[in-house]
């Protein structure tokens, strides 16, 4: 990637308004997705079809008039699109040339069993090819999830770890990795695992070298601004929300109550878009829920 692109990339990542477009759900989320977009199992026999119908519903959010750089910053890709054109262009090029959108991409292979009360990622043994592929493509950052179920400080403390570990071998490629430990909305010890959480991201932060840049997508938290101080350091490009399975409108008024954070909604952004509204219907439903989420994230 060149370097020009690179730093026009971090520069807006880490100045614009706006939000970043999570549309990155993969595998065994992809029904769930094309389900919420009217289009039901029975539509597709085999994997390749489903990835055809989710490529066109990601195609038309990305081509409608709405989606575009003056309030979308950024948009996350799963591997399958990235692969993919929109328009005769690679995806992760089309998105940056055409929308002036910065790509990111999905690396995780999902969750492993849980123990210690979270769920780390599961091993990524291909990860280094996947890497050179991103940056071949001219992808600018990269995205994994774990997940923090409980306020158990040893399962906390492993899904940081592993975070930042490979964290640092995304780094070295010459991408910037959002580090995604999430809090399960609905756990019992929701701020006591929050609290957990900051501390331990702290630690690896600052063990963090100079230049070495990361992101963080966190849940938004029980206390607001509860992550304020993770946006004052140095490492830190940016700091922002995933939706975590509330609804838009719920999600939005939290976003605007956490100064500095901003929205990286991927179920949040596509409530109400379905594959039988005509094109005028659609472009103006995401028109109206992109202005929603920009307008919640200025805060």
């Amino acid at each position: 990637m060149a370097s020009t692109a690179n730093s026009e990339m971090l520069e807006k990542v880490s100045n614009a308004e706006g939000f970043i477009a999570a549309l990155d759900q993969s595998g065994g989320s992809t029904p769930k997705a094309l389900k919420q977009y009217g289009v039901e199992e029975s539509a597709y026999s085999n994997d390749e079809e489903m990835f055809d119908m989710v490529h066109a519903m990601r195609t038309r959010i990305i081509t409608s008039p709405a989606f575009n750089g003056e309030k979308v910053l950024g948009a996350i890709l799963f591997e399958n699109t990235l692969d993919r054109q929109i328009q005769g262009m690679m995806s992760a090029q089309f998105l940056w040339q055409e929308k002036n959108v910065v790509p990111f991409l999905k690396v995780d292979k999902g969750l492993a069993d849980e123990a210690n009360g979270v769920q780390v990622m599961k091993p990524m043994p291909a990860l280094d090819d996947l890497l050179d592929k991103a940056v071949a493509q001219g992808v600018f950052g990269t995205k994994m999830r774990s997940v923090i179920k409980l306020a158990n400080a040893e399962g906390i403390e492993s899904v940081v770890a592993q975070q930042f570990e490979v964290g640092k071998q995304i780094i070295a490629k010459g991408l910037v990795p959002i580090i995604e430990p999430e809090v399960d909305i609905h756990s019992p010890e929701k701020a006591e695992a929050e609290a957990l959480l900051k501390a331990s991201l702290i630690k690896h932060i600052d063990a963090l070298g100079e230049g070495e840049h990361i992101m963080l997508k966190l849940t938004l938290p029980s206390e607001d601004n509860f992550y304020q101080e993770l946006m004052s350091k140095a490492n830190v490009v940016r700091v922002v929300a995933l939706s975590g399975g509330y609804s838009r409108d719920d999600a939005n008024a939290l976003i605007a109550r956490n100064n500095g954070m901003i929205a990286s909604f991927s179920r949040a952004l596509a409530e109400g878009l379905s594959a039988q509204q005509s094109d005028d219907e659609f472009n103006a439903t995401i028109g109206a829920s992109i202005e929603s989420i920009a307008e919640a994230s200025r805060t």
